[in-house]
């Protein structure tokens, strides 16, 4: 082999050798650059947004989430639920959600952009307790003609499954919705509408 050949040879070799270190420390370098942009636990409990995916989430399911350090619930309506909303408008202190406590892209019947698909902050607008889900399970103390909703043990308040205060309890406004969208057909971005506002 001449020294030309060598030359070049050699020369391949360090390129290709160069160019597998170069890249290999780019890559160190900018995992934690990336990561940086990451929310942290800290700013996540501040407020940042929360993705969920909802692949696995059936019909009368509820999956619970943590944004600003409260709870938020997403569940999957069934049919009957949502037919259910309508028939008991006279007896909601709120049924038509004049209070804000929903973006107005969620004041509607179901308070949500897709009917079947609730998500709620899960604190009982009286005094701050978390609310039991009672989809099906008749709360005591209230009558045979349940709908299924939440229940607020602390003092008494009854929701209906879009988080609408009952007449004649404690709370006195309906549960709050939080900004969210739909990044895709299984995720929901809580914390965030598609504006990007909070």
């Amino acid at each position: 082999m001449n020294q030309e050949g060598a030359d070049k040879s050699r020369r391949r070799f360090l390129t290709a050798a160069t160019s597998v270190v170069g890249g290999a420390g780019a890559a160190f370098l900018a995992v934690p650059f990336i990561s940086y942009w990451r929310p942290s636990a800290r700013a996540q409990a501040a407020g940042a947004p929360v993705e969920v995916d909802i692949t696995g989430l059936e019909p009368g399911e509820l999956i619970n989430v943590k944004w600003r350090g409260d709870p938020v619930w997403l569940f999957r309506r069934t049919d009957q639920n949502l037919d259910d909303l309508e028939g008991i408008r006279d007896r909601l202190r709120d049924p038509d959600s004049d209070e804000p406590q929903q973006p107005e892209y969620a004041r509607n019947t179901h308070r949500s952009i897709e009917p079947e698909l609730m998500v709620m902050v899960g604190i009982c607008t009286h005094l701050g307790c978390s609310p039991l889900f009672r989809p099906d399970q008749t709360p005591e103390g209230m009558d045979g003609e349940w709908p299924g909703g939440f229940f607020c043990p602390c003092h008494g308040s009854y929701f209906d499954l879009a988080g609408r205060v009952f007449r004649g309890v404690p709370a006195d406004k309906n549960m709050e919705v939080p900004p969210y969208y739909f990044m895709d057909d299984d995720t929901v971005l809580v914390g965030e509408d598609e504006e990007g506002d909070a």
